[in-house]
C-alpha cells in the first residue's frame, strides 16, 4: 500500500503514515538522525506552501502560509527495531500573524523609501548649489 506524502515547499517528500493530518503528521523513519532530518525540513520557508498527495498519487491538499506548531513534535514512539514513529504539528498561521508580517514588510519598504528620498534630496542640494554657484 503507497503511503500519503507532505510535499514542502523544496519538493522534499515526507511519507505520511495512515490517519495524518496537519495538527497529527505521523512520520516513520528509520533513526532518530533521519527523525531530526525530518523536523529540519519543517521550516518557515518550507512551509510557505505544502502539497499533500494520496497513496495513488493525487493531490488532495493545497495549504499555504503554515507555520510549526508549538510544540512541532507532539509523540514519539520508539519500536523494537530503534525506528521512530514520531507525531509532527504544524497549523495555519493566524490573521495576526500574517498582519505582523505584512506590517514588517511595509516599514522595511518604507525604510528603502526613505533612503532613496534622503539619497535624491542630498542630489538636489548638490545641483542646487552647483547652480547657484555658477550663476555668480
Amino acid at each position: 500500500m503507497n503511503k500519503d506524502v507532505l510535499i514542502l515547499h523544496d519538493n522534499t517528500e515526507v511519507e505520511l503514515e495512515s490517519g495524518a493530518s496537519l495538527g497529527a503528521l505521523q512520520v516513520l523513519t528509520a533513526d532518530k538522525a533521519a527523525m531530526i532530518a525530518v523536523w529540519d525540513r519543517l521550516a518557515l520557508d518550507n512551509l510557505a506552501t505544502v502539497q499533500i498527495k494520496n497513496g495513488d498519487g493525487l493531490i488532495v491538499g493545497r495549504y499555504a502560509d503554515l507555520v510549526p506548531a508549538d510544540p512541532v513534535i507532539t509523540a514519539v514512539h520508539v519500536n523494537d527495531d530503534g525506528s521512530i514513529l514520531t507525531t509532527f504539528a504544524i497549523r495555519r498561521k493566524t490573521d495576526l500573524e500574517k498582519l505582523a508580517e505584512q506590517v514588517a514588510a511595509n516599514t522595511e519598504t518604507l525604510g528603502i523609501h526613505d533612503g532613496a528620498i534622503g539619497d535624491m534630496g542630498a542630489v538636489i542640494s548638490t545641483v542646487a548649489a552647483a547652480q547657484e554657484g555658477g550663476a555668480q
